[in-house]
């Protein structure tokens, strides 16, 4: 009979002569030392937290294999969690936790194949610290990650290491050559049945396009992005493909009557707060994205957040994306709430911003947060064609390199380990506008 996953420590004089015994197979038998034991499979891969305590104590701590380091989440929060990225279809068998004094009291093991929906592989509601060793799992797929539910102190939670056992899959972890498919204003208070409905045709063709993932740039949901209008209309649309889309909130979440953002997080949950809050980062492949609240730019917490997030990427290549444009040549035109996030952005030689807000597509050469074309400044796209009632162009501005109006689409970033590219699409599947080819700074 198998013993189920459980966590086991080595102490005492039966393991003590049990190792002996052990020994003593592995002289005689020396061809089979180390055949029942799979290798160590998480070592310097991309690693993710839902928060770090400081820059200095970042996930990437807990895989690097110095028991000197480590990762430390926010203290005094519950739920935390840590995860990592091991490449398409990873078999894991052993999972080993090192905590430091800021340990774990409950929490579980869960495994993934995209990131949102997880597969629990083991679960614990009385740890004690220390060094917990999960053997004979089974799970197969791409992340794996130590969710924490209660905390086993006052602080925090901290890993020294997190060391993942089994064997990798076909594919290794993305490092480029991926799509992405990114619109803002989406779902106006109309279905399929009505001939003038856009949201229907846009999220079509997004699905045809079949992308790594989906970014939304504000106002998914219109007018007041009511839970009950989510559900009676983005979701009989985008909603089909919400488990890839990583979502931001534009000014009409705001006004739901139950409360600010009441209704995009009862809908999205914890795929718009994957770190507890309404801005968050993530990475794929050589590439940082960075999604932000613009609603609340003037909230030193997120410029703080925005700060150390930026010092710890890693990744050669950054792209930003929330609701309200700097620039745009639309009938809401330039919004300078955001100048401030541009002037970070900037001085961490990020490459790329996404926006809606004004309900056309936009694109600029590159220029730094004044408005000045510059070789190494942000490009920015203005993308809010995603299925609302089209906004005229009223004033064109400077750097403005093209310009589309009345045809509804969505934009298809093509990604690289050193650059990008992407075209606008319409929904009848033609090409509206091609960009040149970018070099990430």
């Amino acid at each position: 009979m198998l013993r189920p996953p459980g966590r086991h420590r080595t102490v005492g004089v039966v393991v003590a002569a049990v190792l002996v015994l052990l020994g003593g197979l592995l002289l005689a038998y020396p061809d089979r030392a180390g055949a029942a034991a799979d290798p160590l499979i998480s070592r310097g891969r991309t690693a993710t937290s839902s928060s770090d305590e400081t820059s200095d104590l970042g996930p990437q701590n807990a895989f690097d294999g110095d028991p000197a380091t480590r990762w430390a989440s926010a203290e005094g929060k519950d739920p935390q969690w840590i995860a990592v990225d091991l490449g398409d279809g990873a078999q894991v068998s052993r999972v080993k936790l090192g905590w430091e004094d800021a340990y774990a009291k409950a929490y579980r093991i869960e495994i993934s194949a995209d990131g949102s929906t997880w597969t629990k592989l083991a679960e614990e509601s009385a740890g004690d610290g220390g060094t917990d060793d999960w053997t004979a799992l089974s799970g197969k797929g791409r992340y794996l990650r130590v969710y924490g539910t209660a905390r086993g102190t006052s602080y925090g939670y901290s890993l020294y290491e997190a060391e993942v056992y089994g064997t990798l899959g076909s594919e290794p972890p993305q490092t480029g050559g991926f799509t992405v498919v990114a619109a803002g204003d989406i779902a106006a208070q109309c279905t399929a049945s009505d001939s003038g409905c856009a949201h229907p045709r846009t999220a079509a063709l997004a699905q045809r396009m079949n992308p790594k993932f989906y970014l939304t740039m504000g106002d998914s949901q219109y007018d007041d992005a009511r839970i009950s209008d989510f559900r009676a209309y983005y979701d009989k649309t985008w909603g089909a493909f919400k488990a890839r889309t990583h979502p931001v909130p534009g000014n009409h979440e705001t006004y739901d009557p139950a409360g600010s953002l009441a209704g995009y997080k009862a809908y999205f949950g914890d795929i718009a707060y994957p770190q507890g809050k309404t801005y968050y980062s993530f990475d794929e492949g050589n590439w940082h994205f960075i999604a932000l609240d613009s609603n609340s730019f003037d909230k030193t917490a997120q410029i703080d957040w925005l700060k150390a997030d930026l010092a710890k990427n890693s990744k050669a290549c950054v792209a930003a994306y929330w609701h309200h444009p700097l620039y745009s040549s639309g009938g809401h035109g330039n919004d300078p709430v955001s100048r401030p996030v541009w002037k970070l952005l900037y001085g961490a030689k990020a490459d790329l911003v996404l926006n809606g807000h004004d309900h056309h597509y936009e694109r600029f050469a590159p220029q730094n947060p004044d408005g000045k074309a510059v070789a190494d400044g942000i490009t920015e796209i203005v993308g809010g064609m995603g299925g609302a009632e089209p906004y005229p162009i009223e004033e064109v501005q400077p750097n403005s390199q093209k310009r589309i109006s009345g045809e509804y689409g969505v934009l298809k970033l093509n990604l690289t380990d050193n650059g990008y590219s992407w075209t606008y699409v319409g929904t009848d599947d033609k090409t509206k506008d091609t960009s040149p080819n970018y070099t990430c700074h």
